[in-house]
């Protein structure tokens, strides 16, 4: 005779006759797998948000960076050009004045000192002063009665700084030793 216990590890539950506790556990887990997809879905959204963003900020960043490029010189530029006008103005002029020229070429270079040096452009007029190398280049050394020995005699070409940066060294003559 053969018994069966419905104990027994081999025997199939029944369609109606499952485990409460684990079809508790397995709504619990496929409730938990929904909730990890849709929070796995969020966080994919908001990354390629993100990286959308970080993608138009740098064509943006990228533009304004060229447009301040191209016009990077149009306020000292538009500053210039009354100075070009005035150029113009003085050339058309076909008298032979020679004292009137002079005066205009003045008060160009004069206003055309003033426009650089807003624009932080600084002229190099060493003389009489010791020579420093950083910002004058000694083209020749000359002898000079009454001046110490290694000072400017004679600027040939003014230097010019701009914000503190050299952006031409001034050419000079020096005083030798006697």
């Amino acid at each position: 005779m053969h018994t069966s216990d419905s104990q027994s590890p081999n025997a199939t539950p029944e369609a109606g006759a499952q485990n409460p506790a684990l079809d508790a556990q397995l709504e619990a887990l496929k409730t938990k797998v929904a909730e990890l997809e849709t929070s796995n879905n969020e966080l994919r959204e908001t990354v390629l948000r993100e990286k959308a963003e970080l993608e138009n900020q740098r064509r943006r960043l990228h533009r304004d960076l060229e447009q301040a490029r191209r016009f990077a010189n149009e306020k000292l530029l538009n500053d210039l050009l009354p100075i070009y006008d005035g150029l113009e103005r003085g050339l058309a002029v076909e008298s032979g004045d020679l004292s009137a020229v002079r005066e205009g070429l003045n008060l160009t270079l004069k206003e055309l000192l003033r426009i650089a040096g807003n624009n932080g452009l600084v002229q190099v007029d060493p003389v009489d002063q010791p020579l420093d190398p950083e910002r004058h280049h000694a083209v020749s050394m000359v002898e000079a009665p009454g001046k110490a020995p290694g000072t400017v005699v004679t600027v040939l070409q003014k230097g010019y700084v701009l914000n503190d940066r050299l952006l031409r060294p001034a050419l000079v003559t020096v005083a030798k030793d006697d």
